[in-house]
């Protein structure tokens, strides 16, 4: 009886690779920079005082080093 040793290679595609950089780009303009922006699409001139997200994300922000007051 023979055997035989089976080396395979298992590559992450780049298309998930960029998939993945948009989201955390994404997420990482949400958390740190967005200033009412996102929603301003949605609801307009509103969103800039009312800055849902940013009161959302708010400790997170200043967790990761942004400063926003």
């Amino acid at each position: 009886m023979s055997s035989s040793i089976i080396i395979t290679s298992q590559s992450v595609p780049k298309l998930v690779i960029a998939v993945l950089l948009v989201i955390f780009g994404f997420g990482l303009f949400i958390v740190g920079f967005d200033q009412g922006h996102l929603f301003s699409i949605v609801i307009g001139e509103e969103a800039f005082d009312a800055l849902y997200l940013h009161e959302l994300y708010h400790d997170m922000r200043h967790a990761a080093g942004f400063p926003c007051h």
